[in-house]
């Protein structure tokens, strides 16, 4: 069995630790965007799942300069961590953090980056808002740090993309992976599983997907149905099923058996604002999800890539409707 610090996946923490020789952990940040799909261009209600802070519920106030930010996410930490030597990752996880001009987003970023503590820079955001020239930007600004970009995937499927209001279709993630790629640009993929009306066929062809394009990194997102949310009020006015956390934990068991071992496995459940939480409840206790999986994993002898049909897949397709 392969083995990743322990761990039959290729974790994160593991990644980190062998890139930068020591513990290195997320500030998330907030670039002061919107999105697309909230400020009238493509809808004004955003993703059904999402709560009123779009994916950014835990970063920091957007109405602090990029300075304040850092300091006050890296006190935050220091309460946890004392004074041990670590490093950090820049988080730009609110919203679509392309989603603005250039010479804005290249003083944002520049920002960041020149910080000697930040070590990467982490940007989240959409398919649909990745220009040619802010592609060269982040190609750039590769040059001096480590740039990884985000890219909201969350389903292979039109019709549940459709449903959940993604707002772009799966060409346009495609030709948006290929061109980062192509820059030399790390790309994660953020994927959900347990979408209303999905089999859980459908959530591993995902998976699949994912791992046929040789993503450097995934994060597997177990649907947190939210108060405050389009979805959350379909859920409290005709209940739709949620996944049990046994079905879950064959899920990603599964996924990770299909997952190429280089793919780095940024996420394997996630955790929503528990005072928003409508279902599943088990999903509060991240600690129960995590000791689980990881003994059902030893128990199955299951580890990364071991249920790969062939270890030879290209790392990309530059013609994407092929895959």
């Amino acid at each position: 069995m392969t083995v990743w610090n322990e761990k039959p996946y290729h974790s994160l923490d593991y990644c980190l630790k062998e890139t930068f020789g020591k513990k290195v952990y997320k500030l998330a940040l907030d670039g002061g965007m919107t999105c697309p799909n909230r400020d009238g261009t493509l809808g004004t209600g955003g993703c059904i799942f999402y709560s009123a802070g779009g994916s950014g519920d835990f970063a920091a106030p957007r109405r602090r300069s990029m300075e304040e930010q850092l300091a006050e996410a890296k006190e935050r930490l220091k309460k946890k961590l004392g004074d041990r030597d670590v490093s950090y990752i820049a988080y730009f996880q609110s919203y679509t953090n392309t989603y603005a001009p250039l010479p804005y987003l290249e003083e944002l970023f520049s920002s960041a980056a020149a910080a000697p503590e930040i070590a990467a820079l982490s940007i989240g955001t959409r398919p649909d808002c990745l220009p040619p020239e802010t592609v060269d930007l982040l190609a750039r600004l590769n040059r001096s740090k480590p740039v990884w970009v985000e890219l909201g995937l969350q389903t292979v499927h039109e019709d549940t993309a459709r449903f959940i209001r993604r707002g772009y279709s799966m060409d346009v993630f495609l030709d948006a992976f290929r061109r980062l790629k192509e820059a030399g640009i790390q790309v994660i993929v953020h994927v959900i599983l347990g979408l209303p009306g999905e089999t859980r066929e459908m959530m591993l062809e995902t998976v699949r997907t994912v791992g046929r394009l040789r993503a450097d990194g995934i994060k597997l997102q177990l649907l947190h149905v939210l108060s405050g949310t389009d979805l959350g009020r379909m859920y409290q006015e005709n209940p739709f099923p949620v996944m049990s956390l046994e079905e879950y934990l064959d899920l990603v068991i599964d996924s990770i058996a299909l997952l190429p071992p280089e793919v780095v496995i940024h996420r394997i459940s996630g955790d929503g604002p528990k005072k928003l939480l409508l279902a599943p409840l088990w999903s509060a206790d991240k600690r129960l999800v995590l000791n689980s999986l990881t003994r059902r994993l030893k128990e199955r002898g299951i580890f990364q890539g071991c249920a790969l049909d062939s270890p030879s897949v290209p790392l990309y397709y530059t013609e994407p409707t092929k895959l």
